[in-house]
């Protein structure tokens, strides 16, 4: 098991949660495509927020879906950065 592994599990049993139901690689693309795309705090707040539509009924692929291709057409004007547009896998990854 890794750092994270254990992370997960021990916050899963504080919130009494399933770790099997818990999707960390999809998280953590959404992630880097919000921190990459848009701007890093809205890599945590994104998360977040498909908390709330997953504990509202909403499929999490799905919206993880959503929100990616939502990161993936950010304007470059509305804060996104640029030089994550030529590699949208970012920098440190790939």
């Amino acid at each position: 098991m890794t750092v994270l592994d254990d992370w997960v599990t021990a916050a899963c049993a504080e919130l009494g949660l399933d770790p099997t139901q818990v999707p960390v690689p999809t998280v953590l693309d959404l992630a880097r495509d919000v921190a990459h795309q848009v701007l890093r705090p809205g890599a945590p707040v994104t998360a977040y927020l498909l908390g709330l539509a997953v504990g509202r009924g909403a499929d999490p692929a799905v919206a993880v879906a959503r929100l990616s291709g939502l990161a993936a057409t950010w304007p470059v004007e509305l804060g996104g950065d640029p030089h994550s547009r030529a590699d949208p896998a970012g920098p440190d990854h790939g």
